[in-house]
């Protein structure tokens, strides 16, 4: 049971630093890998943080120093299983930097989710980000931040920027502010409906929006309707309104094709073209979450793409 939001806050930030003294890494799989991962493992109890807080595997008590199992279970971070116990919260890793967010398998409304798209558009945003005017910081959002993995490379990247991360999900906001302050990295919280509750204009937006149909409307996977593009569209067509000029969306997302044809950059032209943009579009990968087709939703898709559309306004 939680005793007060400082000490679960403490908590996370003292797994994080013991996982960082134990140089731990952990690429997050896709769910479904992460499945088959499982089932081949079925009946192994975890031997090493990887296996607790990577795999989600149930562990003995001996596996974690006494003092930090005390701080976690204080803080239903971790729960009794009989005689083992089991993290809720996995720990993923890019570049040196950790990120906490919720242990697999995310069945919650508000679950806080790291995968394959998460390292596609950390790397997308490595390649386009601008580099900063020599008088003044770039000032950058991350919308619909999740753990705050963009924002927080972001601001690996261009040191001294401004950095708002922003969801709907107060526990993925949570979790992007104790994953910035493990970091070292400065960063405003920003609760609400896209950039509602942010004043003022910005250098660049950044977004990995949630882009599937998902039958019970969890936060991290519902993209709304359209086969789930309508939230990407939303996102996009609002963070271009708040670029200043020069200013740059960078933006990943995942479109279903149907009968050959890309409905989201379809809907995004006449925004692109209003807002006075530049732009480049491309398929990142052309077939994501597969078993997807299989849900009488997508039963006219081809498949899922996933895209980057990074967009300057002139």
């Amino acid at each position: 049971m939680r005793e007060s939001p400082a000490a679960f806050d403490a908590a996370l930030k003292a797994l994080l630093q013991h996982l960082r003294e134990q140089a731990y890494e952990f690429i997050t799989v896709s769910p479904l890998t992460h499945a088959h991962v499982l089932v081949n493992r079925q009946g192994t109890a975890a031997g090493n943080p990887r296996d607790i807080f990577g795999w989600s595997l149930s562990f003995p008590e001996a596996a974690l120093p006494a003092d930090l199992l005390e701080l976690l279970l204080l803080q239903g971070l971790v729960v009794r299983e009989e005689a083992l116990y089991r993290s809720r919260v996995r720990v993923s890793s890019f570049d040196g930097d950790l990120f906490v967010h919720s242990a697999f398998p995310t069945l919650a409304n508000d679950a806080v989710f790291f995968g394959p798209d998460t390292y596609r558009f950390l790397n997308l945003i490595r390649d386009h980000l601008p580099v900063a005017a020599a008088d003044k910081p770039l000032r950058i959002a991350d919308v619909g931040c999740g753990s705050g993995a963009g924002g927080i490379i972001a601001a690996r990247l261009r040191v001294g920027a401004q950095i708002t991360l922003n969801d709907i999900n107060p526990l993925a906001l949570r979790y992007a502010g104790i994953n910035a302050a493990s970091a070292g990295v400065e960063v405003d919280l920003a609760p609400g409906d896209v950039l509602s509750a942010v004043t003022g204009d910005f250098d660049v937006v950044l977004s990995n929006p949630p882009y599937l149909e998902d039958d019970a409307q969890r936060a991290y996977r519902h993209g709304g309707g359209d086969l789930g593009r309508a939230l990407s569209v939303k996102i996009g067509a609002q963070a271009l309104q708040r670029l200043r000029p020069g200013g740059r969306l960078i933006l990943y997302t995942g479109v279903a094709i149907v009968d050959g044809v890309d409905h989201f950059i379809r809907e995004m032209e006449p925004h692109l073209g209003q807002a006075g943009c530049t732009y480049t579009y491309a398929e990142i990968d052309p077939d994501v979450f597969g078993e997807e087709l299989e849900r009488a939703v997508y039963r006219h898709a081809d498949r899922i793409a996933a895209v980057g559309l990074v967009a300057v306004k002139s």
